[in-house]
């Protein structure tokens, strides 16, 4: 895939503080690409920069082919934005709403009305698309300005957020929304959320930044495999441990480390399957009682605090 956005050495700074330090990465068309770290990595800068909001202290970009530092205005017209707050005209209705940012965009008129109609449908507002936004409950006003994002049908969208403050059935909503939006017309989503589960279900490739810089890119399995290689294992016993078992599995042939989770609960990392039945011997032969012995599929959130945890200790 072509990439629809590049950033190479990419430093911003707010005064003294940094708060991008040569970042490089690159978002292919028709990708969820996630944007991770804490508060104050840099995700909003990086957001702001993408669509000429703020101007860099170093580096280039490209976004749809164009340099947001100088055609800032070329970029906003062909991409979407969703901040953290849905941003919308309450005292207007959810059509209302369309209707005024559908001519802001500058569409036809001879296809507002049509494009509105689709919006409010797929995002499920027909029904209530002539009632004012202040009565509509959180999920909702997050789905209409999800539809206003899209209006233009844009190539790229930047997504700050989507589920923020939301409950679990209003961010079900809108993750299942994005997921759509990902599948439809080709549309390149840039999401940026602190909720790691969601980046997992909803991302093909994942950023994780730390203090403004880049500190792992790629798919979840390539994230595994650059942070936590090798084959993980849930190992729990019935009862007691046998004394000296920990020992015993770290000096098998095979065994990367042993993580004690509790007494009767380990998770051992090993080089492949191989390891495996030779890891239920020993535990059987020194009279432990085997309970569960299963691979464990490191999740984004592990991935995620190892290198967070690099960070914070000097480690990177």
């Amino acid at each position: 895939m072509q990439p629809i956005l590049t950033i190479e050495n990419l430093s911003h700074a707010y005064g003294k503080r940094l708060a991008l330090e040569n970042l490089t990465l690159e978002a292919r068309a028709g990708e969820i690409f996630g944007l991770l770290g804490p508060n104050g990595a840099g995700k909003t800068t990086a957001v702001r920069l993408l669509n000429g909001l703020l101007k860099p202290l170093s580096g280039h970009m490209r976004v749809l082919g164009f340099d947001p530092v100088t055609q800032g205005e070329q970029v906003r017209q062909r991409s979407g934005v969703l901040t953290e707050t849905p941003a919308l005209y309450e005292r207007l209705t959810a059509h209302q709403n369309l209707n005024f940012f559908s001519i802001l965009v500058g569409m036809p008129p001879n296809l507002r009305n049509k494009r509105i109609a689709e919006l409010l449908d797929f995002f499920g507002l027909t029904q209530r698309a002539d009632e004012k936004v202040a009565n509509y409950s959180k999920g909702m006003k997050q789905r209409l300005a999800l539809a206003r994002a899209l209006l233009q049908k844009p190539a790229l969208i930047f997504l700050d957020e989507p589920t923020s403050a939301l409950d679990p059935e209003a961010s079900a909503q809108v993750r299942d929304l994005i997921a759509s939006i990902g599948r439809q017309d080709g549309h390149t989503v840039v999401l940026c959320t602190h909720i790691l589960s969601e980046a997992q279900r909803l991302c093909d490739r994942i950023a994780i930044l730390g203090h403004g810089h880049l500190l792992a890119i790629g798919s979840l399995a390539e994230l595994r495999q650059q942070v936590l290689p090798g084959l993980w294992l849930d190992v729990e016993l019935w009862g007691t441990p046998p004394a000296g078992l920990v020992e015993a599995l770290t000096v098998l042939p095979g065994v990367v480390e042993v993580v004690v989770e509790s007494n009767d609960r380990y998770r051992i990392r090993v080089l492949d399957e191989a390891v495996v039945p030779l890891i239920a011997e020993r535990v059987l032969g020194m009279g432990g009682r085997l309970l569960r012995l299963q691979p464990h599929e490191v999740s984004l959130e592990e991935v995620y605090f190892a290198l967070q945890n690099r960070v914070n200790g000097g480690e990177a």
